[in-house]
Formats: C-alpha cells, sequence, structure tokens
C-alpha cells in the first residue's frame, strides 16, 4: 500500500511466496489452496485506520483470491492465558487462574471458536446439522 494515498499498488512479498506456493501446489495436484488471512490483536475500538486497513484487505482478497475472516482481538485474557501455557478452550478454574474466572475467559472461548468455525465451515455447518438431528 502507498503510504501517501492509500493506495494499493501491488502484492507483498509475503503474498507473492503464498501465490507461488500456490501455483507450485496446483502443479503437483488439481486441489486448490485455500488461502486465509486474519487480522490478530485487533483493537476492539472501532478506528478509521482500522476500516481502512479492513478495507484494503478486502480489495486485496478479491485481486488475490484469498478469503479474509474476522480475527482475533486484543484481549488482556489472552496474555494471562499464556505464561500458564493454557488457551482459551482449556478449563478455566480459580487453581488454574490463580483468580476467579470471569466473563473474559468466556468470551475469549467463544472468539476462538468463531474464528476456528469461519476457517472450518462446512465442518461447522454438518456439526451444526448433527447436532439438530440430535435433538
Amino acid at each position: 500500500m502507498d503510504p501517501k494515498t492509500l493506495q494499493l499498488t501491488g502484492p507483498s512479498h509475503y503474498a507473492e511466496v503464498v501465490l507461488h506456493a500456490r501455483e507450485e501446489r496446483s502443479l503437483l495436484d488439481q486441489a486448490p489452496t485455500e488461502w486465509i488471512v486474519l487480522r490478530n490483536r485487533v483493537s476492539m475500538i472501532s478506528s478509521r485506520n482500522k476500516r481502512l486497513v479492513g478495507d484494503k484487505l478486502q480489495e486485496l482478497s478479491e485481486r488475490l483470491n484469498f478469503r479474509c475472516i474476522e480475527g482475533i482481538a486484543e484481549r488482556l485474557i489472552f496474555r494471562e492465558f499464556y505464561p500458564r501455557g493454557l488457551t482459551a478452550f482449556d478449563e478455566v478454574k480459580e487453581t488454574t487462574l490463580g483468580t476467579r474466572p470471569t466473563m473474559s475467559h468466556a468470551t475469549a472461548r467463544q472468539e476462538v471458536q468463531t474464528l476456528l468455525d469461519a476457517m472450518l465451515p462446512n465442518q461447522a455447518a454438518a456439526a451444526a446439522d448433527g447436532s439438530r438431528d440430535a435433538a
């Protein structure tokens, strides 16, 4: 992206590497490689910059054929999990955390689950259908 005009100028070095890898893979087998891009540690506060980057990512996704999905917000709880060796899916108890679990723990778990569902939409739909069939 041009820093003055904020217009897209072309694929980055990273994008070129991914595009090349996708080409090489398509030569080996005809199965396309899905490319998923997401933003990490995104502020939960709306801003002009956040919107601009999101718009440019969407524009790039159309040019370079990748799927852009919601990422993970900048949450203190993720930084609290790390030194304890925990993830958002681990059982969170006062003994493991050193403090009582809060709504932040449930929110972090839901955010990661939503990310996984977005990455694997067919599996998420099949799981939802299976749970409806069981009901």
